[in-house]
């Protein structure tokens, strides 16, 4: 059973990582649009250290949801269009862990640089010292719940030629819990307060979507697929 379960998880994970490389430009896109906006907020707003520093917890959560929906809505778009993804439906393995290879992939390709890369902005946005650590735990974990709800919505809108507006829509109000519990955790570190209770919860988040996505988002493909 163990080796069925990840003969299905393992394959499409480094498929998925295979051609994230040989698509290198359309893969970096989020991570260019996080660095680029992040440069144009101290442009657009205040060059003032002490204001940005108020401000910064909330404005890198802010990016990096949007970065992960550029990407989110092409998840299973190119295996709808080759025919790969009816395949996989048909095949006898697991649905779910095919699914979580690919969505393991998505966070691999998106939310672990955008996590690495968020030391950086925080030094330009003047996020105060303490709130480095907390910043990249609460976004490994919230990143991480980010592409696992998106891949719901993205199995729901796979099959329409321009469901990104309506992608946006139904993942949204999932997302609220991420973004406040994540950015809590930055802000709590900033004054002073114990960071570990939102990055509990944050974790919590986590674990849930782990458990839950990936047999909403098989549940989803079905039912599209079927239309």
């Amino acid at each position: 059973m163990a080796q069925s379960i990840n003969s299905g998880f393992t394959p499409w994970l480094k498929r998925d990582l295979l051609l994230a490389y040989r698509r290198r430009g359309e893969v970096a896109s989020p991570l260019v649009f996080f660095v680029m906006v992040s440069t144009l907020i101290p442009l657009g707003l205040t060059p003032e250290s002490a204001q940005l520093a108020e401000i910064a917890a909330g404005m890198i959560w802010v990016m990096a949801l949007l970065a992960t929906l550029l990407s989110v809505d092409g998840l299973f778009a190119s295996d709808y269009q080759d025919g790969s993804l009816e395949q996989l439906l048909i095949s006898p393995q697991l649905l779910p862990m095919p699914l979580l290879g690919k969505i393991t992939a998505h966070w691999l390709t998106t939310g672990l640089p955008l996590t690495l890369v968020s030391p950086l902005l925080g030094l330009m946005l003047s996020l105060p010292a303490a709130g480095y650590l907390p910043m990249l735990c609460s976004l490994a974990l919230g990143t991480a719940c980010l592409s696992l709800t998106g891949a719901v919505g993205a199995a729901l809108t796979v099959s329409l030629r321009k469901g990104g507006l309506l992608l946006s829509l139904l993942v949204m109000p999932m997302y609220m819990p991420v973004i406040i519990f994540g950015s809590a955790t930055i802000s709590y570190a900033i004054d002073g307060l114990n960071w570990l209770p939102p990055l509990a919860i944050l974790g919590a988040l986590f674990a849930a979507s782990v458990a839950l996505c990936p047999l909403a988002a098989a549940g989803a493909l079905r039912i599209t697929s079927a239309n």
